[in-house]
Formats: C-alpha cells, structure tokens, sequence
C-alpha cells in the first residue's frame, strides 16, 4: 500500500479554528477488527462523522468491558449482517439499551450462487462484491436502509469477521455518503492488518496469504479487487431500484455526513 492511499488510524477535519480528532482503531475487549468510520473525507469539503458508524468482527465475544466501552462510544444499534445459523449466545449479557437489527446479507438458500463464487475462488476479498451487489441488490438495500433506520446513536455494523459483508456494506455505506473510491478501498484494506490476531484467537488458519495468494493468481490485489466493483456502479441508482427509498438516502446522509461550513476542505495526516 503506498502512503498516498494509506489511511491512517486518526481521521482529522478541519472545522474553522480547530480540528475534530476521531480515533479509527478502537480497543473493545473481545473484538479485534473494530474501527471508527469517523473522519474519511467527503467529497465537496465534509468528513464522515466520528461515532455514526463502527464495523467490527462478531461482537458476541465482547467482555463486559467491551460491551461498555461499545455504549461508552455512542453505539445504540448494532446491525448484524450473519445468517441466523451463525449467531450464538453473547458471552456477556449484551446492554439493555441496545437494539440489535438482524439482516442475513448473503442468501444463503441460492447454493447455486454461493458454489459459483466458491468454484471460482471469488470469495473472502472484494473479488465478490460486484457480482453479488448485481445478484443481491435487495439485500445490500436492507443492509444500507437498517443503519438509515437506526434510532438516534451511533450503529455498529458487523458479520463474522468485520471484513467480508462488512466490507461490502460499509463499501455501499460510504460510496452513498459521498467517500472517494480510494479511500473506500484504503478503509478495507486495514481489515488486513487486524485481523491475524483474531484468526489466533479463533484457532484457525490465517487467512492472509491464501487470500494474498488468490487475488495474486488472477493478477490484482483487494484494492484494485475493490475499486473494481465501484467501477462505473451507481450505487444509488441501482439500490434505489431495488427497494432503498428517497428518506433512506436522506437519513444516511444525514447521519453520516459531517459539512464543513468554513471553506476550509478536509485534511488528513
């Protein structure tokens, strides 16, 4: 990854006199994968505002701690994007004052399509998104509309491992709000650099190089893999057609957007 596109672990928007810091990385003990989408630059001089939306890895293994932190941070839904036979118990009661929005992003039931993407080793990377945004389009505007939908708070939206169908929802999630395709891709990319520790605490393989390997064979990388999908898509054409509505739009953007009203343009270090 070149330092152009690297994005880094603090979001910065200029506002005026001062700067609003928003920490990427967040510590939530029993998570591994979570991040703040907080400070990605919007285009015409706006940032992605700090606390509206985290993506993380399977938050049912959140401490007590974790889950404090999770409401300490703002979180007051979280949208969980696995299939109902994925979910377990949490290992610490899950806060009161939570609502938890389920919606199974990968139609599961459509083997045929499932078999397609394992026989031509199209999934674990963004290899997938586009065919699946095309085949599955209801499904990613359920997804897009249940953080639009959200009650007041910030909305933590995840899957397994936070890099997959996250990576697909918050790639729709940011396209939508107006986020450069590079600095989609550069806030998928980090996933990569999370989430061996995970794997480690899983007791399962690392993924990395297998997957590095793949995207290697068919000559790209996840950034290209990613940027690909976006390629003359228009997201919100297309999740329009299929069931996102004229005030889902303006509720994401709205929850997500932060103006800078000073003429002063969003930086980051």
């Amino acid at each position: 990854m070149n330092e152009s596109t690297h994005m880094p672990e603090v979001g910065v928007v200029s506002a005026g006199e001062g700067s609003v810091n928003v920490v990427r990385h967040l510590d939530w003990e029993g998570c591994f994968n979570v991040r703040d989408l907080g400070g990605i630059p919007v285009a015409g001089g706006g940032a992605i505002r700090g606390g509206a939306v985290v993506r993380s890895d399977n938050p049912e293994r959140l401490t007590s701690e974790g889950w404090s932190a999770l409401v300490g941070h703002g979180v007051r839904t979280v949208v969980d994007l696995r299939n109902d036979d994925e979910r377990r118990e949490d290992q610490w009661d899950r806060p009161a004052g939570l609502t938890t929005v389920r919606v199974p992003l990968d139609d599961a039931a459509d083997a045929a399509f499932w078999n397609y993407l394992w026989d031509n080793r199209l999934d674990g990377s963004p290899l997938y998104y586009r065919v699946f945004i095309e085949r599955k389009a209801r499904q990613c505007a359920a997804a897009v509309a249940a953080v639009a939908r959200a009650r007041p708070g910030g909305v933590l939206v995840h899957c397994g491992l936070g890099r997959d169908r996250t990576g697909l929802v918050v790639m729709l999630l940011l396209a939508l709000a107006g986020v450069a395709p590079a600095d989609i891709a550069a806030d998928y990319e980090l996933s990569t650099e999370r989430l061996p520790p995970l794997f480690e605490a899983l007791g399962i393989d690392d993924q990395t190089e297998e997957i590095r390997g793949i995207l290697a064979s068919k000559n790209t990388t996840a950034r290209a893999a990613l940027l690909g999908a976006l390629d003359g898509l228009d997201v919100e054409a297309h999740l329009r057609a299929h069931g996102l509505e004229d005030g889902d739009l303006t509720a994401l953007r709205s929850r997500l957007v932060q103006w800078v009203d000073t003429g002063v343009p969003v930086r980051r270090r």
